[in-house]
């Protein structure tokens, strides 16, 4: 987490923090960048402004506009190259499934992008880090952001690490991550802290089976299972969103 008790106050600590998780987070994605202020810009929730009376325009909202501008560009292409016989009307709804809030909840969450979202106190503490619409809009800001600083060619190579890779055929929909869902569910909702637990590990190291549970303030909701501890975590939230809703 970026943020620590007692540091809602100390905005250079905040963002010496973060500082120190977007360097290891460009590292990751293998991209050097020049202009380090326009990568603040791109995460920085309206929340955060607002707490520290900065310029309004300095949130990243209209970074957002350009990212998702430049999505639609870069992802048209994409497509257009990749499925040369497909009609425009499926390239347009393929083009939406890619860049609809879902997927890029999930692009952003593959690289623990809310982990860099700069949020006020309020935001944090009502669970705005885990909220998919702060995920995705935070994913077109840094889009936005990559292309004024380093042009469409680095944005290419950001994508075909982080989207391009999940669009195997024209069949591509959106991966609904229940986790997220199920914490806004719960944020709408004025509901408490959403938590997982595993509960149980078995079979072998090639074949594990896991089952996790989901807690509702530490009171037990329902309990999933998958091949993965992750994918236990997914069936669990699932299963309590069906029961919620």
């Amino acid at each position: 987490m970026l943020r620590r008790k007692g540091m809602f106050n100390n905005k250079s600590q905040i963002i010496t923090q973060f500082k120190a998780k977007f360097n290891e987070f460009m590292n990751e994605v293998d991209i050097e960048f020049e202009n380090y202020d326009i990568y603040v810009q791109a995460f920085s929730h309206s929340s955060f402004i607002n707490d520290f009376k900065l310029d309004k325009l300095s949130h990243n909202e209209r970074l957002e506009f350009l990212g998702d501008a430049v999505l639609e560009l870069t992802v048209s292409q994409f497509l257009y190259k990749k499925f040369p016989l497909l009609p425009e009307g499926k390239l347009t709804k393929l083009r939406a499934s890619i860049v609809c809030e879902p997927s890029l909840v999930t692009f952003a969450m593959s690289l623990n992008m809310n982990e860099l979202l700069l949020l006020g106190k309020g935001e944090e503490k009502t669970g705005g880090r885990e909220r998919p619409s702060l995920i995705a809009d935070a994913f077109e800001s840094f889009v936005g952001a990559l292309y004024l600083d380093k042009g469409l060619d680095t944005v290419e190579v950001f994508l075909n690490k982080v989207v391009y890779p999940n669009v195997i055929d024209d069949s591509y929909t959106a991966n609904r991550d229940y986790k997220t869902e199920l914490q806004e569910f719960m944020h709408r909702r004025n509901k408490g802290t959403i938590t997982y637990h595993l509960l149980d590990e078995s079979g072998p190291a090639h074949h594990k089976l896991f089952t996790s549970q989901v807690l509702l303030n530490g009171d037990p909701l329902e309990n999933g299972q998958g091949r993965t501890k992750k994918e236990s975590e997914q069936n669990a939230a699932k299963k309590a969103l069906n029961k919620g809703q």
